[in-house]
């Protein structure tokens, strides 16, 4: 008769409860109620530390050392299987490195009929970013260091896609006694993408009674100070520190569309903002970064990267000419490279824009003398505007015209933007002009250039007011 009722006996239920990062208030009270329904809790011995309160006095406890997760999972069933009802138990999160995949697929491998719900508990990411301040404000990731389950070589990729992806990171098991140096390779990686001065905060022992938080920089960030009690996360490019905490805002753009701000500035605003994130060296001189962010902006080209040249303040001491009033006009060698300046730019600041071309005596000029009407119009140019600033985003034969004149001592501009593109005396025309050492200029190196890219660079140097608070448009 026995062995009848035992044949037919129901099975139990596991529960596999995340019992939170370390205190009693931050378990869950789904959690709680899970163990005190339970017959029988199964965990890592130092976890029953923090659960003392709420198991039953008859309930049975087993516990094991680290390393022996399987081990809990068979009891698990063991027990189960016999008709009783079993909580498993992990610290933080129990599907975050926890005991939850391992019984589910040991589930799957026994075909049991054993009911498992897993109950979530709070992970210690969520515990030290709510002790940091808001860290994790926006999309962000998790990385294990430990190489015990995972190759290092993975490991190491996972942390570079999240570095160049700009996600929030928060690290897992950074370090061991065995494991020391994998938390240098994540700082050199993270710093390959990363400001210096990025936030990063660490948590060690979150909730807890010897609970430790400090917030520093991704530049003096020191993994000696870190173990494995430790969490680290590192925020993104728009994290920043407020009052002894850290923010990471919901958007990439706090700046907000107001009547200010129209939709058109709005959205180069954000462009921008991509564009100086993907930069591979964000650390240059405002000046250079402004100019290479319209560049950029106008041709989606990184290339830029390597071929701007700009003069040291080049923007700045344009910038200041322009507005101080020491100059009136702009020169430009083609229209097209006329009508990309804004507008607006101008009128604020009362500056012309001429070009020559379709002035009559151009073609009289070039016909007389056997010379493109680009550079019949720079001779003109130079002789009613020899201090204007000169840019020039097509004809090379126009550029080395003004080369020509000011080694004669007829043209003084105030700088040159040199951007003539083709494959004709274009590098030529650029090696020319940079040789004007004491000329504030920006040139776009090699064969590539535009009079779009041009005038970008134009209204770049009109609006470097903007550049310090990144935003571009005002004009538009």
């Amino acid at each position: 008769m026995l062995e009848i009722t035992s044949l037919f006996m129901k099975h139990g239920k596991i529960y596999v409860a995340g019992i939170g990062p370390g205190s009693e208030e931050d378990i869950t009270p789904a959690v709680r109620t899970a163990i005190m329904q339970s017959d029988v809790v199964v965990g890592y011995k130092y976890y029953f530390n923090f659960i003392r309160s709420i198991v039953r006095p008859e309930t049975e406890c087993i516990d094991t050392g680290m390393k022996k997760e399987k081990d809990r999972a068979a009891l698990a069933f063991e027990y189960a299987e016999q008709g009783h009802t079993v909580c498993v138990v992990s610290s933080g999160d129990a599907g975050i490195y926890g005991m939850a995949p391992l019984v589910l697929e040991m589930k799957r491998d026994k075909a049991s009929d054993v009911e498992v719900e897993i109950l979530p508990g709070i992970s210690a990411f969520q515990k030290g970013a709510a002790l940091l301040g808001a860290p994790i404000g926006h999309d962000f990731c998790i990385i294990s260091l430990s190489d015990l389950m995972t190759p290092w070589e993975k490991i190491e990729r996972r942390i570079e896609a999240a570095a160049s992806a700009d996600f929030v990171t928060a690290v897992y098991n950074p370090k061991s006694e065995g494991r020391y140096w994998q938390l240098y390779r994540l700082k050199e990686l993270f710093l390959k993408y990363r400001e210096p001065e990025t936030p990063v905060g660490y948590i060690r022992q979150a909730g807890r009674e010897e609970q430790e938080v400090k917030i520093t920089t991704l530049h003096d960030f020191n993994p000696e100070e870190i173990d494995m009690f430790t969490i680290v996360i590192i925020g993104n490019s728009q994290s920043y520190t407020w009052n002894d905490k850290i923010i990471t805002p919901r958007g990439y753009y706090r700046e907000q569309c107001t009547e200010n701000v129209g939709i058109g500035q709005e959205i180069m605003m954000r462009s921008f903002r991509t564009i100086e994130s993907e930069l591979r060296d964000k650390n240059i001189p405002l000046g250079r970064k402004w100019a290479l962010l319209h560049a950029i902006h106008t041709t989606a080209d990184f290339d830029m990267e390597n071929i701007l040249y700009t003069d040291n303040d080049a923007v700045e001491t344009l910038h200041t000419a322009l507005h101080d009033g020491k100059v009136r006009m702009i020169v430009t060698d083609v229209t097209m490279a006329a009508s990309g300046i804004r507008k607006g730019a101008l009128e604020r600041l009362g500056i012309e824009v001429k070009c020559y071309l379709d002035d009559p005596r151009v073609a009289e000029m070039a016909s007389r003398l056997k010379i493109t009407r680009t550079q019949a119009g720079i001779r003109l140019a130079v002789e009613e505007h020899p201090e204007a600033l000169y840019v020039f985003g097509n004809a090379p034969t126009a550029l080395m015209e003004l080369c020509k004149l000011m080694r004669q001592d007829k043209a003084h501009p105030i700088g040159v933007i040199g951007a003539p593109v083709g494959f004709v005396n274009v590098r030529e025309s650029k090696h020319m002009l940079k040789s004007f050492t004491r000329l504030p200029k920006l040139v776009i190196e090699g064969r590539k250039g535009g009079s779009n890219l041009a005038a970008t660079l134009v209204n770049a140097i009109l609006c470097f007011d903007d550049a310090a608070q990144l935003r571009p448009g005002r004009d538009l």
